[in-house]
């Protein structure tokens, strides 16, 4: 059995029907009770852990071959990223004195960095945490997640515009579909190492904010163009959006823009998935699944 933290959201889902459909068992650690039916419904047991409570996550994750952990997207931090701060120290508590056989641990593109990392420095943090356990670990650090791009839709389909917070238009980064890294991690789960792990993960192509806008038109049956969003409107536009503090967006945007969040030059592992833009967009651009 192997216990899947974040099974709610897209890559902890993907990575437990991965291991239900190879017919492995799944505990589904969730926080809220009435998310639990899904996963039973699908075979899956269910235990009850908020991820700042070690002792009910240490009971999630005793008796597993293996545990799927991850911290939730915070897009919001407080200064000092306290919320990460709080669920990493959890996780490890648990993690130590549950002491599962392994663990793979979601990260992220330029974790390996202390600094300039804005959003990303939660999964610093989070990796700092995590290698301080003494069994097995596998740290992905998967790409720009494709789904990004969803939030263009609305805007492309009526006015025929994606605005891109990613800069030059022309510049190419490795992206890559939730699907794709949720089936890694349910591999990985399934395999023997010993000490540390670190796994790339990438898609079948890098994409620039001019091919995103391209897939979309394909996709759209009408033109779309991509227009870069001024940097010094980034703050207002963020406050507009409800956060009280942009600027850990902004320094992972930039980071991005800069080349300084990027895979490492040798990395230790890396692996291409599959599942190209077009196919992660259509579904949300030709009616056969809802927006989200």
């Amino acid at each position: 059995m192997y216990a899947i933290t974040g099974i709610t959201g897209r890559v902890g889902g993907a990575a437990a029907r991965a291991l239900l459909a190879h017919g492995h068992d799944v505990r589904a650690v969730v926080r809220d009770r009435a998310k639990a039916a899904l996963w039973k419904a699908h075979g899956a047991e269910v235990a009850l852990a908020d991820l700042t409570n070690a002792a009910a996550l240490q009971a999630a994750f005793t008796g597993v071959e293996g545990v799927f952990v991850m911290i939730p997207a915070n897009f919001d931090p407080t200064p000092g990223y306290l919320e990460t701060r709080a669920i990493v120290t959890a996780l490890r508590q648990a993690l130590e004195a549950a002491a599962p056989p392994k663990i793979v641990c979601l990260s992220s593109v330029g974790a390996q960095h202390a600094a300039g990392l804005g959003l990303i420095t939660q999964l610093f943090i989070f990796e700092r945490e995590m290698r301080r356990l003494p069994m097995p670990r596998a740290f992905l650090r998967p790409a720009w997640f494709m789904e990004n791009g969803l939030s263009d839709i609305t805007s492309a389909r009526s006015s025929g515009m994606l605005w891109s917070y990613l800069s030059p238009l022309d510049y190419s980064i490795p992206m890559v579909a939730t699907a794709d890294v949720g089936a890694v991690a349910a591999d990985v789960l399934t395999q023997q190492w010993d000490g540390l792990r670190t796994i790339e993960i990438e898609g079948p192509r890098p994409y620039a904010p001019n091919d995103v806008a391209a897939v979309l038109a394909d996709l759209l049956q009408r033109p779309v163009r991509a227009a870069v969003v001024a940097r010094d409107t980034w703050a207002a536009r963020f406050r507009s959006q409800g956060q009280a503090n942009p600027t850990p967006r902004m320094r992972m945007l930039d980071g991005f823009n800069s080349g300084w969040i990027a895979f490492q030059d040798q990395p230790s592992e890396r692996v291409a998935g599959p599942t190209a833009l077009e196919a992660v967009l259509r579904p949300m651009t030709d009616g056969s699944a809802d927006a989200a």
